[in-house]
Parts: structure tokens; sequence; C-alpha cells
């Protein structure tokens, strides 16, 4: 769907909140089908990326890596 989104998820640096930001951005234009909404529109328009920034940020944030849930 949203083939211009990079992976976000990677073991060498965290995924910082600007690109979370970004991402969440090409979402929401995606699924609204608006680049940039009308002022009607905008408040729930950035709403709406702000929400699915900071569920991306929790899902990054709580994913394991292989080797961190080690027994011991």
């Amino acid at each position: 769907m949203c083939r211009s989104i990079k992976t976000l998820r990677r073991t060498s640096e965290p995924a910082s909140d600007e690109e979370i930001a970004a991402a969440a951005l090409q979402f929401v234009r995606k699924v609204s089908g608006y680049r940039k909404p009308s002022r009607a529109n905008e408040e729930a328009f950035d709403g709406a990326v702000d929400e699915i920034a900071a569920a991306s940020r929790r899902l990054l944030d709580s994913l394991k890596t292989p080797g961190s849930a080690r027994a011991g």
C-alpha cells in the first residue's frame, strides 16, 4: 500500500521521531486521499498523524530483537 514508507525497525540504530512522524504522515495521506487536507479536515488529519506516530513508536519500542530475551 505505502511502498515509499521505509522500514523503521533496524538493529543499527532506533528510528528517530522525525522518521516516525514522516511515515505516519505518508500513511494518513494514503488512507485519506489528501496530500493536504482542507481546513475543515485539518484537525482530524493531524490527530490521525499524531496517533499513528505514537502507536508506531510504542510498537518499535516493544519489539524484541533476536537475542534480546535471553534466559539467564
